[in-house]
């Protein structure tokens, strides 16, 4: 299943700008929200699928360095305090989780990755 449109770029500053966000957000051991994010980068339309792809890639630089997924501090706003499904459709694809990607086994999984997260110690430069 690829996407026949062209694929959306992330400028190198906003890229910096996103690793510095979470890394903040891991080491204050807290989450952000898709939202914030966006509106803290100043991401250019469309921001919200620039942030989800900068964030998709950043999973799969994580999933190739064997790495927990930073790309999990980042969740809705809505009440269930979860990434999109995006977020585990794209772990799925990294290998990194089985499972329905909403309900019980996803809110434990994503829990069980925010935990990983916040105990891994990140080079600098991703």
């Amino acid at each position: 299943m690829s996407d026949s449109s062209s694929p959306i770029r992330i400028s190198r500053s906003h890229w910096q700008a996103l690793v510095h966000e979470l890394s903040e957000a891991r080491r204050q051991r807290h989450l952000v929200t898709y939202r914030a994010l966006v509106e803290r980068l100043q991401l250019p339309t469309p921001a919200m699928q620039t942030l989800t792809a900068a964030l998709e890639h950043l999973a799969a630089l994580d999933a190739r360095a064997d790495r927990p997924l930073r790309s999990a501090l980042v969740i809705s706003q809505g009440a269930s305090r979860l990434p999109r499904t995006g977020f585990f459709e794209c772990a799925r694809r990294l290998g990194r989780f089985t499972g329905p990607v909403d309900g019980p086994v996803a809110a434990s999984w994503h829990a069980g990755e925010v935990a990983r997260v916040f105990e891994f110690d990140y080079p600098e430069v991703p």
